[in-house]
């Protein structure tokens, strides 16, 4: 289940930090609309990667070029294994 909180709960931040974990957001809202995404580091850091290697394959294909997940992944410095086991 989300962690949905209003951003007037940013008064008492490190309460609202404690609940920010890997994989489990904490997602603030302003006026009952979502707003912001408080993220854990490693969740961040997997989302730029995420994006580098779309954006990587986007141009990719767009160029005609005939590269693999793996040799895209090779070239970004990206460990294609999610979880960080091997």
């Amino acid at each position: 289940m989300p962690n949905i909180k209003p951003i007037s709960d940013l008064r008492n931040y490190t309460e609202v930090l404690r609940d920010v974990a890997i994989g489990e957001p904490v997602y603030l809202t302003k006026n009952g609309r979502g707003r912001y995404v408080i993220l854990d580091i490693h969740d961040f850091e997997k989302e730029k990667a995420a994006r580098r290697l779309m954006a990587e394959l986007d141009r990719a294909r767009k160029s005609g070029g005939e590269k693999t997940l793996e040799e895209v992944e090779r070239e970004l410095g990206i460990d294609g294994d999610e979880d960080g086991d091997e």
